[in-house]
């Protein structure tokens, strides 16, 4: 029986749109570098607040990728 190992890291996009551009910018800034993406998982929504008003909408996403021998990404 063969299974499969992922490893996963935390990102945190940004956008000044929406909660959607932060996540989908920090997905297709870790595809620039990693290989085998698997699942993205947002698990944090928040933003920051400048004069009252939203500056910049900000996703936390775990990100899973296969892992392989040799510890290569």
């Amino acid at each position: 029986m063969s299974g499969s190992t992922y490893t996963i890291v935390e990102l945190v996009g940004t956008s000044d749109k929406s909660w959607e551009d932060a996540a989908k910018n920090a997905i297709e800034a870790a595809a620039g570098t990693l290989r085998d993406l698997r699942v993205a998982e947002v698990v944090k929504l928040d933003m920051t607040v400048e004069n009252g008003k939203i500056s910049q909408y900000r996703a936390r996403v775990n990100l899973s990728f296969k892992y392989e021998k040799g510890g290569k990404v």
